[in-house]
């Protein structure tokens, strides 16, 4: 029977147990271990409780191969990592001359003096070696004892993915090699995940390559895992009958983002594109603008946010009055009029959202205007982001019905 590695995910601070922050750390580790042929076993929150932290620890490294911790190696008497570590294996720590010199060094550099309780930061048990942290002050641990590793991680996400992808994947690489593990995404929109799960029902039967499906605001994503030599080959055979199956509602793969589709479909027919929201506010603008590429198509933005914004761009008192500042016609309206007064070739618009978790999308292009309605469930929090996500691919199958595509 194949030996199979597996870890546990340590999160250490007492503002995640109440939900003051959001354990991205754990969410991105848990992305990484299986592209490494490693098997997650479980995911802890501990509070800064020394006592409480040693006796989580010291159950995970009983049960698995590697245990990863982030967070809890600040300067503060609440940051207990290094003294829990220190505990579980006996050892005493001290401090590194090396590691006090990185530290008093890199406050130099901003011309600040070190605060005194900063020095816990270049602390050291015998077994431990530095993971250095240029992006921080609090090195990383890597400590291998008792045929088992644990890795001591930053908890700003920032410090926490640059010391995994430079200092820590490397050597897990070469702690634990494993055989060829390829990944593979398929990504597709207006198809519902029990839908996807049906369709996709043959696919979970099987071992290599395994399939996981994840619900996104960009819609419905399966990723296919496969290990082996013949990994490649693998994959190709179940994307290619996965698609097959899905091919109505496959929009991208892999790194592919729907923004970036579709600012490349207008750079090529070299049309230009300007927006105008309510519900959204602002975030349709945002969302387009994140690329450099953006530049080259994208006009310009307006948010109307009420009804004497929306007359302004186009929507009479007349048609609110009739239909309503959430309607077709007001969307219809709204998208005219931006693409006109900002001088674009297509003009996008979204309405507000009313009780019943409608609004409206409307496009005008060079050949006419279209509006659709979408619904939601009225009060949801992510709504925006899907509403935004929404005008997009509105956007990507006007595109496609106007043939302004790459093929």
């Amino acid at each position: 029977m194949e030996n199979i590695i597996t870890a546990q995910l340590v999160s250490v601070g007492t503002e995640l147990l109440r939900g003051e922050i959001t354990d991205t750390n754990a969410t991105f580790l848990a992305s990484q271990l299986p592209l490494l042929g490693i098997e997650l076993q479980r995911i802890t929150t501990a509070g800064d409780n020394l006592e409480d932290l040693c006796q989580i620890l010291r159950q995970a490294m009983n049960f698995s191969e590697i245990v990863i911790t982030s967070g809890g190696l600040g300067p503060t008497q609440d940051d207990l990592t290094r003294e829990a570590v220190a505990e579980l294996f006996n050892e005493t720590m001290i401090i590194d001359l090396q590691l006090e010199h990185n530290l008093r060094e890199m406050f130099s550099r901003f011309n600040r003096e070190m605060p005194p309780h900063n020095i816990k930061q270049a602390m050291l048990i015998p077994s431990a070696v530095p993971l250095p942290n240029p992006r921080g002050t609090a090195p990383g641990w890597w400590v291998e004892k008792q045929g088992k590793v644990i890795v001591l991680l930053p908890g700003p996400p920032r410090e926490m993915t640059f010391m995994w992808q430079n200092e820590v994947l490397p050597r897990i690489k070469q702690r634990f090699p494993v055989k060829s593990i390829l990944t593979r995404t398929i990504k597709t929109y207006f198809i519902q995940e029990a839908k996807v799960a049906e369709l996709a029902h043959s696919f979970f039967q099987k071992d290599n390559p395994t399939l996981g499906i994840y619900a996104n605001p960009d819609g419905i994503q399966i990723r296919f895992l496969a290990t082996g030599d013949n990994a490649g080959q693998l994959l190709d055979e179940a994307e290619i009958k996965l698609v097959e199956k899905l091919s109505p509602y496959v929009w991208g793969k892999g790194n592919d983002t729907l923004d970036g589709i579709i600012g490349a479909w207008l750079i090529k027919h070299g049309l230009t594109l300007a927006t105008i929201e309510d519900f959204t506010g602002g975030l349709l603008a945002g969302l387009i603008t994140n690329s450099k590429l953006s530049a080259q198509y994208y006009r310009a933005g307006v948010i109307a946010p009420n009804d004497n914004a929306k007359t302004e761009w186009g929507v009479t008192a007349e048609a609110i009055i009739k239909f309503g500042a959430v309607s077709s016609e007001a969307a219809s309206a709204m998208a005219i009029q931006v693409k006109q007064e900002l001088y674009a070739d297509i003009g996008i618009s979204v309405t507000g959202i009313d009780k019943e978790g409608r609004i409206y999308i409307g496009i005008a292009d060079q050949s006419e205007t279209k509006t659709w309605q979408q619904q939601y469930q009225a009060g949801r929090p992510d709504n925006r982001e899907r509403v935004m996500m929404a005008a997009l691919f509105r956007l990507r199958e006007r595109l496609i019905g106007l043939n302004f595509t790459d093929t």
